[in-house]
């Protein structure tokens, strides 16, 4: 019980400070109390207007699935954080998302950058399971970090139009 409200202070101060990263990045956040405009430094994709609204629908259902599996991992229900990522981040999960059709609207390094944020999700089911075994969460909370990793540098170098 003690590793999982250890595991879910971690995952959640690591939620936290991704999402105000991310305020931060998209101008939604300020600065020492500063509300001055910084310049969106991020490169422009253009995408098809459909595509668009599918893309960020997809994206927000990312966010909604870090979010669920989270609070698995603070029950220690690790096998269900596993089957939430694996369904819905992983590589299973490129069918689902149309992942074929965006990927040819997208720059080298934001394809790289998609694709090692799924083979990390189907990576931290396989540690999340083994967390389930080992009773370590050490691991998985690892492998969490780098699929959120890979989400954090993708918004942070890319934006969409």
């Amino acid at each position: 019980m003690r590793s999982a409200l250890f595991a879910s202070a971690i995952v959640g101060s690591i939620v936290f400070a991704g999402g105000w990263a991310l305020a931060q990045h998209s101008g939604h956040g300020s600065h020492h109390g500063s509300h001055a405009a910084v310049a969106d430094s991020r490169e422009l994709v253009k995408f098809p207007p459909e595509l668009i609204v599918r893309t960020l629908a997809n994206m927000r259902d990312h966010l909604l699935a870090l979010q669920e599996i989270n609070d698995a991992l603070s029950r220690g229900e690790t096998d269900k954080a596993a089957a939430i990522s694996e369904e819905r981040l992983g590589m299973t999960s490129l069918r689902l998302h149309g992942a074929h059709e965006v990927a040819k609207y997208m720059p080298q390094g934001m394809q790289d950058a998609g694709s090692e944020m799924h083979r990390a999700a189907s990576r931290f089911a396989i540690e999340a399971q083994n967390s389930g075994v080992t009773g370590d969460l050490k691991p998985a909370l690892a492998a969490l970090s780098n699929v959120m990793s890979q989400c954090v540098g993708c918004h942070a170098g890319y934006r969409l139009k």
